[in-house]
């Protein structure tokens, strides 16, 4: 047996915990055996302070699962020091031991194509072909194992048309499960019912594409060249492209669906209309959703001011949508609306190289801008993260914003989402925020792979 980085152990078995795991023992440390073949994780009864070491193996469609564990012990050294002939008897019997009895089909597999070449989603293809990806690729082949593809069609759709928004769905998925999620997929929809030892809640998850021509081709998005451009794009633009979206969701009313009833719902929306856009579409959100914009000023002490003003429509065009997304009808079904701007490939690329997988000759720079510590500066700070440092760490959870709706029928809880920036509109129009210590805004990757 060997130790390995909690991070690894997460990406190949955080999906089998139950939701009380976490309140009832505390991990402590991490191991492998026979390549991987068997994990071995140290566990800590938070009641009474002894030790198991606990056994996983992956079933006959490739999840890790509970196989065996010892006794509890006083000292964590004894648990370890039974572990090593179970791993032995676990490993001496495979084929059977790692039988759960409830194991139905095979394998998902994201990444062998099941379509024709030419009809592959060009970042797909990107992906699954290029060296500097490996990370990513390899990360997701163990966490695919336990996506349950309740639709029955996400492979497809992530090779072919809709590789985006199955992105998204993936990364709210290891948000979900980094939380102590587990999921109940009897019914396709919403896209998740989730369940910890907090309580319950459903998604929904959209994105924001592309638009283009009768004719199939691709609308360029406007430019971003000028601060009155910008300004344009976040107060006119993006919040009409956030409302077809939001709407049509709003417009299924899955609130009355007998999973979703009396639960909170929220709806998860992403930016992929235009590459790396979601780093400067992220303040258009709030400003759709709560139909306000805050312009900020400095008073005679220099002291940043900010002053709300309702809006009640955006224009781009010829193209008018009511402002306030909250405020529409039915709207108060709608617990809260997340994003994350960091939720991209490049996410993914970055938790593969933390948990060791892909190619080691994968270099990783990160690049972006994060919320400013300094109360009376009007700017974010920028920064450059070596990813392949000791030091770097990241979570899936980390650069979300949750936006809570003032009128919710059942408010979300923000305990439930923990590590994300909870925000909530205030009485008289501000925005009043709780952001962690270090909360990205949004980045790009710059990959090199060394000779």
């Amino acid at each position: 047996m060997k130790d390995i980085k909690q991070v690894r152990f997460e990406a190949l078995a955080a999906y089998c915990r139950q939701p009380g795991a976490l309140i009832a023992a505390e991990e402590v440390r991490w191991l492998e055996a026979y390549d991987e073949e068997v994990l071995v994780v140290v566990i800590r009864d938070i009641t009474d302070g002894d030790y198991s070491a606990m056994l996983l193996a992956r079933d006959l469609k490739e999840r890790y699962r509970w196989v065996e564990m010892t006794k509890f012990f006083e000292t964590m050294g004894e648990a370890l020091a039974m572990a090593p002939a179970l791993v032995e008897k676990i490993h001496n019997d495979f084929g059977r031991q790692r039988a759960q009895g409830d194991e139905k089909g095979k394998p998902v597999d994201f990444f062998t194509p099941i379509v024709a070449e030419a009809k592959l989603n060009r970042d797909f293809a990107t992906i699954r072909s290029l060296e500097g990806y490996s990370p990513a690729v390899e990360l997701m082949k163990p966490m695919m194992r336990w996506y349950e593809d309740a639709d029955g069609n996400f492979v497809e759709q992530f090779q072919t048309t809709g590789f985006d928004s199955r992105l998204w769905e993936l990364y709210l998925f290891a948000a979900l499960v980094e939380s102590g999620y587990i999921f109940d997929k009897t019914f396709a929809m919403p896209d998740f019912c989730a369940r910890s030892a907090f309580g319950e809640f459903c998604i929904e998850a959209t994105t924001v594409n592309p638009s283009r021509t009768p004719a199939g081709e691709l609308v360029p998005p406007p430019p971003l060249d000028t601060n009155e451009q910008i300004q344009e794009f976040q107060r006119q633009y993006m919040p009409i492209r956030y409302a077809g979206p939001l709407t049509a969701k709003l417009g299924k009313k899955y609130w009355e669906k007998e999973n979703v009833k009396d639960r909170p719902l929220v709806f998860a929306i992403q930016d992929f209309h235009a590459p790396n856009s979601m780093v400067m579409s992220r303040t258009a959100l709030p400003i759709y959703l709560y139909g306000r914009v805050w312009d900020w000023h400095k008073d005679a002490e220099d002291k940043l001011v900010i002053t709300p003003t309702k809006i009640a429509t955006h224009v781009w065009g010829p193209k008018t949508v009511a402002s306030g997304f909250f405020a529409l009808p039915g709207a108060e079904n709608i617990s809260a609306v997340i994003s994350n701007a960091s939720a991209t490939i490049s996410k993914f690329n970055r938790m593969g190289v933390l948990a060791g997988f892909g190619s080691n000759r994968v270099q990783l720079v990160r690049e972006g801008t994060a919320a400013n510590r300094d109360p009376n500066s009007e700017l974010p700070t920028t920064f450059i993260h070596n990813v392949n440092s000791p030091d770097y760490s990241e979570t899936w959870m980390e650069g979300m914003d949750v936006y809570h709706n003032p009128n919710a029928a059942y408010p979300l809880r923000p305990e439930m989402l923990p590590g994300a920036a909870h925000h909530w509109l205030r009485g008289d129009g501000q925005l009043v925020s709780r952001v962690p210590e270090w909360q990205p805004f949004g980045s790009v990757n710059l990959i090199s792979v060394k000779e």
